[in-house]
């Protein structure tokens, strides 16, 4: 047990010091969930409260698309995206695999399934209950839209942190289109992986610190946004 204490206390260390490499990786692992997600939201979040505020031919296949890919295993996304960007493939002549682009892509795609499912569970709940109330308020089309955002905000914030939580602990997808390339590509699950198979024990354990903190960051602000919803 002695050598995990040890590795432990060099973990610290490193935090401590600010070592170049792990604040490196990061920052682009930040970067790369960020974008994705924000971009994921753009998408999902219009997407649910449409699909789930409207009937149209074609719903319930739509929703059990949107339902499978939000189970959807990051190496087979990470797998068709490659093959997708590829020099061969419909978007090769970009280059765009083995870059943070390609990264974000792939996360992109991952986790817009799970904000447009959850955002859909949320709205289809409320659906009726914001309708009416809109009437009553006289409101219009766009009025009734800012309404749901308003009374669902709470539930768009859960969707919002499942999502980059998700993928902030991708590891399956961004190695396959990143290729965990030191100083471009490499982000702090891939570098976890690489460093636990070169046996530098204390950078991976200092790494997965950040990751747990980042983590327990998301929950606690997941944790308030619940707390307020239920006063």
């Amino acid at each position: 047990m002695d050598y995990i204490f040890d590795g432990i206390v060099q973990a610290i260390g490193l935090i401590l010091s600010g070592d170049p490499v792990i604040f490196e990786v990061v920052g682009l692992s930040l970067r790369v969930s960020g974008t994705s997600v924000l971009i994921a939201v753009l998408i999902g979040i219009p997407l649910g409260i449409l699909i789930g505020t409207r009937e149209f031919i074609g719903k319930r296949v739509l929703l059990r698309i949107i339902y499978t890919c939000m189970s959807l295993p990051p190496v087979i996304l990470g797998l068709f995206v490659f093959l997708i960007l590829m020099r061969q493939g419909p978007l090769g002549a970009y280059q765009l695999n083995y870059t943070p682009t390609a990264m974000i892509i792939a996360q992109t795609l991952l986790v817009t399934p799970i904000v447009m499912g959850l955002t859909y569970n949320i709205v289809r709940d409320r659906a009726k209950d914001v309708g009416r109330l809109g009437k009553t308020l006289g409101g219009t089309g766009v009025s009734n839209v800012f309404l749901m955002l308003r009374e669902v905000k709470g539930g768009l914030v859960i969707a919002l942190v499942s999502a980059f939580g998700r993928a902030i602990s991708e590891v399956g997808a961004v190695m396959i289109v990143g290729g965990n390339i030191t100083g471009k590509t490499r982000v702090m699950t891939t570098y976890i992986a690489e460093l636990r198979s070169m046996g530098d024990y204390s950078q991976a354990i200092a790494v997965g610190i950040i990751l747990l903190l980042l983590s327990l960051i998301v929950n606690t602000i997941l944790y308030q946004f619940q707390q307020r919803d239920e006063k």
